[in-house]
């Protein structure tokens, strides 16, 4: 007899070079800190696109940072189209985002945008997450890339989790930017926010284990629960 596949099994594929993977999804990050931090070093490469003016303004590691940022997130979804062969979702949205918010900072010559861009990517992930779990379509193992197999109660408390977290960041994101200098943020924005999803992550390791399906359920488990 035909075995069912789980629902939330995660399906087989290549799985990426985990270094590749984590230089190609911080990267972009780590360029833009430093581009804040020593914005003469890019010059030569953002001084067609802002004006003088803005490369010699009190703001100018910022908006040199946003054209780095936008070049680097592009560069990065090509290099991990040519290695992996698809777009993971959570860069691709990120990518978009980034480009749109980077546009506008650029195009009005104000920086509130791009810090703003952090706060709508977390918005967004936070309500599509809950969005999945409201018409009972579960988006977490596709934005997680599948990485593991856990029980239908196990995915809903994860993505209640991870929803409930990126709107805390949100939170967080405004706060930090309303409040404090450019340099902070960027500070929060890298390393800090990357510090707090780690934390976040590692702390999420008892429940997936309580919850992770062993391998005789991933082949007898039924379609519907």
């Amino acid at each position: 007899m035909t075995q069912c596949k789980h629902p939330y099994a995660a399906p087989v594929r290549a799985k990426p070079n985990p270094w590749v993977k984590f230089l190609l999804e911080m990267g972009p990050l780590l360029l833009f800190f430093f581009a804040n931090a020593k914005p003469k070093l890019f010059e030569p490469l953002v001084a067609p696109l802002l004006p003088e003016a803005i490369l010699n303004g009190s703001s100018a590691g910022l908006f040199t940072a946003t054209v780095v940022l936008m070049v680097a997130v592009v560069a990065a979804l090509i290099a991990s189209f040519v290695t992996t062969k698809r777009l993971p979702i959570m860069p691709l949205v990120t990518a978009i985002l980034v480009l749109i918010f980077g546009a506008l900072t650029l195009y009005l010559q104000d920086d509130r945008f791009i810090k703003m861009k952090p706060t709508v990517l977390y918005l967004a992930f936070g309500g599509a997450l809950f969005g999945g779990l409201l018409f009972n379509k579960p988006l977490l193992p596709i934005v997680l890339d599948n990485a593991m197999n856990l029980t239908e109660r196990g995915w809903r408390l994860l993505t209640i989790r991870w929803a409930s977290f990126f709107f805390v960041l949100a939170i967080l994101n405004e706060i930090v930017w309303r409040t404090q200098s450019n340099d902070v943020w960027v500070a929060f924005k890298f390393p800090g926010t990357v510090i707090l999803i780690f934390l976040f992550t590692f702390a999420q390791v008892p429940l997936i284990m309580k919850h992770e399906l062993t391998e005789e359920a991933k082949k007898n488990a039924p379609e519907h629960f």
